[in-house]
């Protein structure tokens, strides 16, 4: 029994989150921290494809499915927000419980409005210019 359907997909392979060479060598994600990098994993797991922009990940559930403390993930999502990989779309409130919702900026946002990814980390540069993302390094080397 073949692996792939008849367009060559694969029948095992599952939704995974996509990390791209240009975003992985990207100064913003080099930079980024570990609890940073989880949470990012994390909350673009929960996209499934037409639910950008309403992807919900609470603190305490973040602290708990990453073994991480409270105030790492708040700034695990200020860092991801920062560096143009998060874009905050609604405050979460305590109150109502009403958890806050996020878009990431390497895909189109679908909610409210259609909106082309940004990939605003891509524009993200270190206070220091110590690091350089592989591409620069080799242009600096020839």
């Amino acid at each position: 029994m073949p692996s792939h359907n008849k367009t060559g997909r694969s029948k095992k392979l599952g939704q995974f989150v996509p990390i791209t060479n240009p975003m992985a060598k990207s100064a913003a994600w080099r930079s980024l921290s570990g609890g940073a990098v989880k949470v990012y994993v994390e909350l673009h797991s929960r996209y499934n494809g037409r639910n950008n922009g309403d992807l919900s990940l609470s603190y305490a559930d973040a602290a708990a499915l990453l073994q991480l403390g409270k105030s790492t993930i708040k700034r695990a999502f200020d860092e991801l927000t920062e560096k143009g990989f998060i874009i905050p779309m609604r405050k979460g409130h305590f109150y109502g419980r009403r958890a806050a919702t996020w878009a990431v900026t390497d895909r189109s946002i679908d909610l409210p409005k259609h909106a082309m990814a940004t990939n605003a980390w891509r524009e993200w540069k270190p206070a220091s210019q110590k690091l350089i993302s592989g591409t620069e390094a080799e242009r600096k080397a020839a």
